[in-house]
């Protein structure tokens, strides 16, 4: 028996078969066609929505924003690829009604609107919302560093540039004292001896190196900045546990029903301390809600924010880290010290009472001092307490916010697994399903419309999953 065989290419019909035959009804293309044609693009912030009268005809702005939802939908990023699958991939050629921009215009494109991008992410969440599938009831915040267009070898802290000078100005004074024999020698061999080319090409490359990491130095002087970046100048070193050599800091805030993204924000600073209450805030903002509970582990620690998420109506869940002198040494940590809030005292694992006895001020924080001068030197738990004449325990002025989310965490320790299960499920699909470890363009700006468009991919990637293409078409031509 024979095997099937395919139409002669060259065969020619009478009746040609339509583009659309070939993209089922329940296709994602569809969807993305239906989205984008709902949005308000001025209003989003898109350049040349409204053609020119005059001159030669543009690439209409929707047109280009469906082709980038479609490549970062389906983990083609690169304006190259891009343009190469506007002239073999048949759902794009259907998509884009065979247009084909050239990859310049495609670049070009996600440079010019984008913060445009962060406007179209939060119209899906707002159109994931009719559909309920937020809960907008308790979102896991947390951070990841995603590698920039910068190598490490081109990102320099202070440390750095000044033990680069140093090393440069001692093999200097090196070099120097060769070239100061030789001229010695030299002299007493009646000039027969000749100076020595190569150490003097040496010693010129040298102080050019020195004198451009000098005026890198300088540079940091002038800006208060800690480092600097030569590719990517708003580029960070990020902290060597991420195995990102420099790179950007990505914040998320996700709703904890459907593992979906309510929020999204990149910024180039390293650690993620300060940046939870902003993250939920906005977050809270799209969802539509007064009041949210927000989980997020111990790198979010800080007091400050976690006092500026119960202002701005955030119930915070963040364990305390373990840190300081007394758990580097082994002593009793602050959190075996108990507070009794009738009397103001805390009592210590020896149920001895300390009492307030110092007041400082530190920043816009106020302390307080509890000490029992009289009861520690004789106290039989001394040794494991401090090795001073006695234990000083400090309290801020406003720390009862610490201690009703301590409280909180006791009663539900559910809440870290939660988080886990949560905000992990997004960063692993983003790093290895849909292949983004590393940003394609430079600039913070930049980056954060790129990742825009990474997390709206997500969200509708996980929406098709949740109720399927016909379900969001529905909502979106509602």
């Amino acid at each position: 028996m024979a095997h099937l065989s395919g139409t002669d290419r060259s065969q020619l019909l009478l009746l040609p078969e339509a583009i659309d035959d070939y993209v089922g009804l329940n296709n994602p293309v569809r969807f993305i066609e239906a989205f984008v044609d709902g949005l308000d693009l001025q209003a989003a912030g898109f350049a040349r929505v409204h053609a020119k009268t005059m001159g030669r005809p543009g690439f209409d702005p929707a047109d280009l924003l469906k082709l980038y939802i479609y490549g970062y939908l389906n983990r083609v990023r690169s304006s190259r690829r891009l343009e190469a699958e506007t002239q073999r991939n048949i759902e794009m050629i259907w998509l884009l009604r065979h247009l084909r921009p050239d990859f310049k215009t495609i670049a070009d494109f996600r440079r010019d609107n984008r913060s445009a991008f962060r406007q179209v992410f939060r119209e899906f969440v707002l159109l994931c919302r009719q559909l309920d599938l937020f809960g907008r009831e308790l979102l896991a915040v947390d951070g990841t560093r995603i590698k920039a267009v910068n190598s490490k070898d081109r990102n320099f802290t202070r440390a750095a540039l000044a033990k680069i000078i140093g090393d440069a100005d001692e093999r200097l004074s090196k070099y120097m004292g060769h070239l100061d024999k030789g001229d010695a020698d030299e002299a007493a061999d009646g000039g027969d001896v000749g100076r020595d080319n190569k150490l003097a090409e040496k010693i010129a490359a040298i102080r050019e190196r020195r004198e451009r990491h000098k005026a890198l130095l300088d540079e940091l002087d002038r800006s208060g900045e800690d480092q600097i970046s030569l590719t990517d100048p708003d580029a960070r070193a990020m902290a060597r546990m991420t195995r990102v050599g420099v790179g950007y800091n990505v914040q998320l805030a996700v709703d904890t029903k459907h593992n979906l993204i309510a929020e999204q924000e990149v910024s180039n600073q390293v650690l993620d301390l300060g940046l939870l209450a902003p993250t939920v805030t906005a977050a809270m903002a799209t969802l539509g809600v007064e009041t949210i509970e927000a989980v997020a582990d111990r790198g979010y620690f800080k007091f400050e924010d976690i006092e500026a998420c119960e202002a701005a109506g955030i119930t915070a869940y963040v364990p305390k880290p373990i840190r300081g002198f007394a758990a580097r040494e082994g002593f009793f940590i602050k959190e075996e010290f108990r507070y009794q809030v009738d009397r103001d005292v805390y009592l210590c694992p020896a149920n001895v009472v300390l009492s307030p006895r110092y007041l400082s001020k530190s920043r816009d924080n106020v302390k307080i001092d509890y000490i029992n001068r009289k009861a520690c030197p004789t106290c039989a738990l001394k040794s494991r307490c401090t090795t001073t004449a006695f234990r000083r325990v400090t309290r801020l002025e406003n720390e009862a916010v610490l201690d009703r989310m301590s409280a909180r965490l006791a009663a539900r320790p559910d809440m870290l697994r939660l988080r886990r299960e949560s905000v992990e499920h997004p960063f692993g699909t983003i790093k290895q399903w849909m292949n983004q470890g590393a940003f394609l363009m430079r600039r913070l700006d930049n980056v954060r419309g790129e990742f825009s468009l990474t997390a709206l991919a997500y969200n509708i990637r996980r929406a098709i999953s949740l109720v399927g293409v016909s379900g969001l078409m529905a909502a979106a031509k509602a």
